[in-house]
């Protein structure tokens, strides 16, 4: 389906805003393969929300992590605090001239998203400017609230749920913790490439694993046992993680159902190939293949179809 079609679907009707969409929906499709496949599961009038919501919280997170693109801390730094500045000032009156903020803020308005989940997820973004570890779990946990849990709050509205929302909110905030989790697996080699560890040390250490050992482990492409012991008790987080939010799932409108239920089962798939892989990461990055996306995707699409 068109993005044009979806808009009318959405009934955004205003020239400029379904600009804005557009952009957020472009921006989805560049970056998110895995959640873009997902997101044509969805109702079509829901689309453009979801887009507005990842095409925001894409710009953000690249604007940290694009640290090889010869731009200094500092003039990221100063990028994040303009972004912070037109969020603010987006919030505050309801209007703004930057296209993805715009879109943010109507979809915000039309789903009654709180202006907390976007202040928490800047909050960790500017964390990324400064911080390159976390010694514990619970130091970590707080980065994750905003970067991956307040995600899946603010997507919970626009999906919609067959209870009160309060009561879908605690798994709608695991799952996010849950790909955000399957994530950090799947791209440890390269955060380590920008100088971050998104792993607790503590627990690395548990297993006598260190920075310098994954270093090492990067450069050479060389497997060490502790490292895949190491990552197999991160991957056993992920994986409760997933357990605790399924029974979310069960709650959501039958008519977004497909869409999560897929990129649930998709995300999943990554940490079974971090253990056929040997929990060996650090020399390749795993992915779920076009064909697999695919296979899992068309019946969800046929249910997808019937629900709607």
């Amino acid at each position: 389906m068109s993005a044009d079609r979806e808009l009318d679907a959405a009934k955004i009707t205003d020239p400029a805003m379904r600009a804005a969409y557009r952009r957020c929906r472009a921006l989805n499709a560049e970056h998110g393969r895995t959640f873009y496949l997902a997101t044509r599961l969805l109702p079509p009038d829901r689309r453009p929300a979801v887009h507005a919501l990842y095409g925001f919280a894409r710009w953000v997170d690249d604007i940290v992590d694009e640290v090889d693109d010869g731009r200094t801390a500092a003039q990221r730094a100063a990028e994040l605090t303009a972004v912070e500045g037109l969020l603010e000032q987006g919030l505050r009156t309801g209007a703004s001239d930057n296209p993805v903020i715009s879109a943010l803020l109507d979809t915000s308005g039309r789903y009654g998203i709180p202006r907390a989940h976007f202040e928490d997820f800047m909050s960790s973004m500017r964390m990324d400017l400064t911080v390159t570890d976390y010694p514990t779990w619970d130091d970590l946990a707080r980065y994750v609230h905003g970067s991956a849990a307040v995600i899946g709050l603010q997507v919970l509205p626009v999906l919609g749920t067959t209870v009160p929302r309060a009561e879908a909110e605690p798994a709608a905030a695991d799952l996010g913790v849950a790909f955000q989790l399957t994530n950090f697996l799947r791209d440890v080699g390269e955060d380590l490439d920008r100088g971050r560890v998104y792993l607790p040390a503590d627990e690395l250490a548990a297993s006598g694993v260190d920075r310098d050992l994954l270093v090492w482990s990067r450069r050479t492409g060389r497997a060490d046992q502790r490292v895949r012991d190491a990552l197999a008790a991160q991957v056993a987080r992920a994986r409760r993680a997933y357990r605790a939010a399924e029974p979310g799932l069960r709650v959501l409108d039958p008519r977004s159902r497909p869409c999560v239920a897929t990129a649930f089962r998709l995300y999943g798939r990554i940490l079974d190939l971090v253990e056929r892989a040997d929990y060996d990461v650090l020399s390749r990055r795993v992915a779920v293949s076009q064909g697999r996306r695919l296979v899992v995707a068309l019946p969800a699409l046929a249910r997808a179809a019937f629900a709607h």
